[in-house]
């Protein structure tokens, strides 16, 4: 885990790869669960049956759901104990190049990108890579934007 405690630290850092979280087991009441927040029913992520003969062989992860674990998968590789509020302030790019098949195993690579003094602030650029495990491509390729503010 590595720990942040200044904004020169996290400047410092531009660039390096800061580590691996754990793996993640995609359930399928988690899918289920992010249908009911969003409204996306759509039979290939909540139809085990349907989805059984469709495309993929089974129900598989929303592309959403995916990005949406990159906080929580990220909070395992560092923490940012800066003393001022950090916002989430954007994506720059998402692609899901593969899809997460329910009851296959993820796990976040992170690197921090660019770090950028603004006047209210610094803005860092974080890059993620979400490994499926066994399979050749990536789940989701994500480039995020926080606004560290002092």
């Amino acid at each position: 885990m590595r720990v942040f405690t200044t904004l020169d630290e996290v400047a410092a850092a531009s660039g390096e790869e800061i580590g691996t979280s754990d793996w993640l087991t995609i359930e399928q009441d988690r899918v289920d669960r992010f249908a009911e927040a969003t409204g996306d029913h759509q039979w290939i992520h909540v139809d085990a049956e349907r989805a059984a003969d469709g495309p993929f062989g089974g129900t598989i992860a929303h592309g959403y759901l995916t990005l949406s674990l990159v906080p929580m998968l990220g909070s395992q590789v560092f923490t940012l104990d800066t003393p001022g509020a950090k916002l989430n302030y954007g994506v720059n790019k998402v692609r899901f190049p593969s899809p997460v098949r329910v009851g296959k195993r993820v796990r976040a690579h992170v690197a921090l990108g660019d770090v950028v003094d603004l006047p209210a602030g610094k803005q860092m650029t974080l890059k993620y890579t979400v490994e499926i495990e066994g399979e050749p491509k990536p789940a989701c390729v994500a480039e995020t934007v926080v606004l560290l503010l002092p």
